[in-house]
């Protein structure tokens, strides 16, 4: 099965430390699915929370589909995902109990549906992210010295 990624959170990795990761379906709309293959999806700003049993994505914002007219969708809606049971009880205990949050890294077409890539996060502080800034910009700098030497 051929992915074909359509968009990626990069303000993740960059504000949390990513825990573990999870895969997870969504239940779309017609335009919905659209939009997506015509890539207007935004999850920057997107979390996944649980709600009486369900998981539910919530702040992900996929925009209107042209040809639809006056039947699209809205934008901002909340979307539920698509998990197993277990999955869902585990992650929501995670979250409850240890104060993680679940971040969308990316969202993907797998097989013809649109599947989003969880990761069961822990919030950086300023000086961690100046941190890893430092740290990307030491290794850059080796690799370029290493490329002029060679």
């Amino acid at each position: 099965m051929a992915e074909k990624t359509v968009t990626v959170n990069r303000k993740a990795q960059h504000d949390y430390h990513i825990l573990e990761k999870v895969e997870a379906g969504l239940v779309l709309m017609g335009t919905e699915i659209k939009a997506i293959r015509d890539g207007r999806v935004n999850l920057r700003d997107a979390y996944a929370r649980p709600e009486r049993g369900e998981m539910w994505l919530v702040g992900a914002h996929i925009g209107p589909y042209a040809a639809a007219g006056r039947f699209n969708h809205e934008s901002g809606r909340r979307r539920k995902l698509l998990l197993h049971r277990k999955q869902i009880v585990e992650l929501g205990r995670e979250v409850e109990e240890k104060g993680l949050t679940l971040v969308p890294l990316r969202l993907y077409l797998k097989g013809g549906r649109a599947k989003v890539e969880l990761a069961l996060a822990r919030g950086r502080r300023r000086y961690d992210r100046r941190q890893a800034i430092a740290r990307r910009e030491a290794e850059r700098e080796m690799r370029r010295a290493l490329r002029r030497r060679g």
